[in-house]
C-alpha cells in the first residue's frame, strides 16, 4: 500500500494483509510434459498466495485459507489445544501453532497426516491414515484428553467424476466430523473441507445437532474455479445427540 492509502498500479491487497503483483508468467509447453501439468505449473507461477507464502516462510498457500477463516470467525484463541488433520506439507499447522501460542507454551498443536512431514517447532506431529479403523483411537490416546480445536484440510484424490468425488469429501469430512465430536471440550469448534454446493444433508444435520452455529465459508484463499469450501461448526455442545430420535 503506497502512502495515503492509495494501491500501487499492478498490485492487489486483501484481508490478510497480503499484497500481490499482477505479472503473468506463461509457461512453454515442453515435450513430454502433459497440457494439465503446463497449465498447473503456470498457475502456479501465477499465484500471488504462492508468492507470499514463499516470501513469509508459510509450507503452503493453504496457509491463507485458514487465516482468512480465522480472522472472520474468531476460532482459534491462546492456550487452546488444536488437532489438525490432513496436515501435510504444514501449512494450516504453522497457522495453528502462532495463533494459540504454542510456541510460547501457552497453547498445543497435533498434526496428523498419512503423508510424512517436516518436524515444525511448536507442533507434534503423528504419521497416520486417518482412514484406518483404529486411527482415531491412536491420536485420541496421544491426546490423553479434550481439545478445543479439530480443523480438517483432508481430502481424498479427485477422480474427475463430480458425485464420485463429492461422496470421498462428504466421508473424509464425517471421519472427521465422528472424531471432533469424540474428543472437543464443550464450547470446541471444527472446520473441515467440503466441495461447494452444500454438505450432506445428513452430515450437516448432525453438525447442527452438536454445535450451536454452523457455517459455509469460502476463504479469499480458494482459488476462484474450485469447488472447494469449508464448513465451520462452533459451540460445541459437549455431548453427543447422534442417537437422538
Amino acid at each position: 500500500m503506497s502512502k495515503g492509502g492509495r494501491k500501487r498500479p499492478g498490485s492487489t491487497q486483501n484481508s490478510t494483509g497480503m499484497t500481490g503483483r499482477l505479472l503473468h508468467t506463461k509457461v512453454k509447453s515442453a515435450r513430454g510434459r502433459k497440457n494439465s501439468s503446463t497449465l498447473w505449473l503456470e498457475r502456479q507461477l501465477n499465484d500471488p498466495y504462492v508468492a507470499e507464502a514463499k516470501t513469509r516462510g508459510l509450507r503452503s498457500r493453504a496457509a491463507f485459507k485458514l487465516m482468512q477463516i480465522d480472522d472472520r470467525y474468531k476460532l482459534l484463541k491462546p492456550g487452546d489445544s488444536v488437532v489438525d488433520l490432513g496436515a501435510a506439507p504444514g501449512g494450516w499447522t504453522q497457522v495453528a501453532v502462532d495463533r494459540v501460542g504454542a510456541l510460547k507454551g501457552k497453547g498445543r498443536v497435533l498434526a496428523v497426516d498419512i503423508l510424512g512431514m517436516e518436524p515444525m517447532q511448536g507442533a507434534e506431529i503423528m504419521m497416520l491414515d486417518f482412514t484406518e479403523d483404529d486411527a482415531d483411537i491412536k491420536v485420541k490416546n496421544m491426546l490423553g484428553g479434550p481439545v478445543n480445536a479439530v480443523i480438517s484440510d483432508m481430502a481424498a484424490p479427485t477422480t474427475g467424476h463430480r458425485q464420485t468425488d463429492h461422496l470421498r469429501i462428504v466421508y473424509m469430512c464425517d471421519l472427521a466430523l465422528q472424531f471432533a465430536i469424540d474428543v472437543l471440550a464443550p464450547g470446541g469448534v471444527f472446520i473441515a473441507k467440503v466441495l461447494k454446493g452444500g454438505t450432506e444433508n445428513e452430515l450437516l444435520a448432525r453438525m447442527k445437532k452438536n454445535f450451536t452455529s454452523v457455517y459455509h465459508a469460502k476463504p479469499e484463499a480458494s482459488r476462484p474455479d474450485s469447488r472447494e469450501a469449508y464448513v465451520v461448526a462452533t459451540g460445541f455442545r459437549g455431548e453427543s445427540h447422534d442417537n437422538e430420535d
